[in-house]
């Protein structure tokens, strides 16, 4: 059995066949030729009507870019299962009724210019079960992804494993989750996109197990369907459940994509993930970096006025940074385990056409931006979205830039109900053993742990009017003055300042704010901000990994240490444990 197309099964346009058609959410009558022009999206309500397997392929590949794959997976009655008819006659009914062999058809493609090796599911075929031969054509596209070093996509449409094969078919699952993550032992990019209905086994296996999860608005995913939850324990089921803004808003996506985009921002991650010979970066305009690397060239000022001008909220924030000094950022989302923090932002954009993964914490300007970001404190969700990037980063080969504005991790019950501590720790040291180069900026606010979970990095630099410190100097004025009003003391005694930090070689330079200070001038900070990443990366690039953690790790050994720099153990490691 192949996964190629069946007699009068091509690649085409989207939407069914009939003249009239109702829309299974709204109920609107919708003309069939027009379902088919909007890509099967009802015009309507939006929803997006499962599609064909060949209509999906039509729909994310470049045109003259699919070639079905040869890949072969017996059909197969373990069992001789009957139930009202024999399991072979089932099997037979589905292939006349779609055209398909199976319930996954495997192509060669290239979308937005990327090739990819791409499995897409299709419902029709009993309901998209995972059966062997499905499992093994799946499992092919992995190895053959494995074998041409390309990336790969998944489509998902399922119902769940099929009960006809029993366990075999379970088996499935495991099978296709360790060719997923041969993929990831060799560094190859693997998307999924989640379409409705997604359920069960398949739900459950490679469904979540890309690098990135896509899905379809509305698209419905999880392991336990809503009628099995009501009927199984009688629990009753929030709004919106196990739809893909409920799983999004939970940590469980990385975005969700309107179908006519899919083509277009699914071929760009792929571009980004795909890896490449290392080569520095090429130049970017905006002028080359003004970075200051002596102390006696910065003036002395109030370590107190510091404080206050990297606390303005007219400042940049992160997200502003992002717009403004990257190319096709795409920001992904959750950490996989249950959230999606607000205060940390990230994801994958171009510097310059350089490749990178970039994670910031974010405030916002407004009262409302603040409230919505907790003013900027990360909770335990926060930095494991950090760390998802950071494997991203080392499975794909991409340099990380940080940017550091928080007044610290967020100090509540829940956060530490939740690990608050753990999930900063493993940060650290992740961090410290991540093969690719990391440049950190202090933005900002640097405070505390909450700053470090996402500054353990080879270069670390501060702007101008942004501070660095363990405590806030209220916190620190309070414990140890015993008086909140003696912050602008603690502050000059906790050396936050960008000179004073220099100093200390806790930064490796200070970037020159344009007059008036980053607040007045957005855009001149980005092009300094811009120019000085740049800079790092390039002088980074030549690196390779081995001694990339090791300066890494003696630059943070020096610290506390008498020994002089040069001294600085530098101990070759093979791997991490990223």
């Amino acid at each position: 059995m192949t996964g190629e197309a069946g007699p009068g099964i091509a690649p085409g346009s989207a939407g069914p066949a009939a003249e009239w058609v109702s829309c299974s959410r709204c109920q609107a009558v919708v003309y069939g030729k027009r379902l088919a022009r909007s890509s099967g999206i009802c015009p309507q309500c939006g929803h997006c009507r499962p599609l064909a397997a060949w209509d999906r392929i039509a729909l994310l590949a470049d045109p003259g870019s699919v070639e079905p794959l040869d890949l072969v997976a017996d059909a197969a009655d373990p069992l001789r299962f009957v139930d009202d008819k024999p399991y072979p006659q089932r099997i037979a009914e589905a292939r006349r009724a779609t055209g398909l062999t199976e319930a996954v058809v495997c192509c060669r493609l290239r979308m937005a210019g990327t090739p990819a090796i791409a499995a897409v599911m299709d419902f029709r075929f009993m309901g998209g079960s995972l059966s062997g031969a499905v499992g093994e054509l799946i499992t092919g596209a992995a190895e053959t992804a494995l074998a041409q070093r390309l990336p790969l996509l998944l489509v998902t449409a399922s119902g769940g494993v099929r009960m006809q094969e029993g366990v075999i078919g379970l088996m499935q699952m495991a099978k296709t989750a360790q060719a997923l993550h041969q993929l990831d032992e060799a560094g190859l990019p693997t998307v999924c996109l989640v379409t409705d209905p997604t359920y069960g086994g398949v739900a459950a296996s490679f469904a979540m197990l890309g690098d990135v999860v896509v899905a379809e608005p509305g698209a419905r995913l999880g392991f336990a369907g809503p009628r099995v939850i009501a009927q199984t324990i009688k629990q009753e089921l929030p709004a919106g459940f196990q739809t893909a803004e409920f799983l999004l808003a939970r940590g469980f996506l990385d975005l969700i994509c309107p179908r006519p985009a899919l083509r277009h921002r699914i071929g760009r991650l792929l571009a980004v993930g795909t890896r490449r010979d290392a080569l520095p970066p090429a130049p970017v305009e905006g002028g080359a970096s003004t970075v200051v690397r002596d102390p006696a060239l910065l003036p002395e000022r109030p370590a107190w006025e510091a404080v206050r001008r990297a606390r303005n909220i007219a400042r940049p924030t992160t997200s502003d940074y992002f717009s403004m000094v990257l190319d096709d950022f795409e920001e992904l989302h959750g950490d996989r385990v249950g959230g999606d923090c607000p205060a940390i932002v990230g994801g994958v954009g171009r510097l310059g056409g350089t490749p990178l993964v970039v994670i910031g914490h974010e405030k916002g300007h407004t009262t409302r931006e603040l409230a919505r970001r907790n003013y900027g404190m990360p909770g335990p969700a926060g930095y494991r979205k950090a760390a998802r990037l950071l494997r991203l980063a080392a499975k794909w080969g991409l340099p990380v830039v940080t940017l550091v504005d928080t007044p610290g991790a967020h100090p509540g019950v829940d956060a530490e109900e939740q690990g608050q501590a753990t999930a900063i720790a493993e940060n650290l040291r992740l961090m410290g053993s991540l093969p690719v180069p990391v440049v950190t900026v202090i933005t900002g606010e640097g405070c505390s742990g909450g700053a470090l979970g996402i500054a353990v990095a080879d270069r670390v630099l501060i702007m101008e009017n942004a501070v660095y410190t363990v405590i806030s100097p209220e916190g620190c004025a309070a414990i140890l003055w015993r008086d909140a009003a003696a912050a602008p003391a603690a502050a000059q005694a906790l050396r936050v300042d960008a000179r004073s930090l220099l100093e200390l070689g806790v930064v490796e330079g200070v970037i020159p704010e344009p007059p008036g200070g980053a607040e007045a001038d957005h855009a001149a900070a980005a092009a300094a901000l811009r120019a000085a990443v740049h800079a790092e990366l390039a002088d980074l690039a030549g690196l390779d990994q081995s001694r990339l953690v090791a300066q890494r790790r003696a630059r943070f050994r020096r610290f506390g240490s008498s020994r002089r720099p040069d001294e600085a153990v530098l101990i070759p490691t093979e791997g991490g444990s990223w």
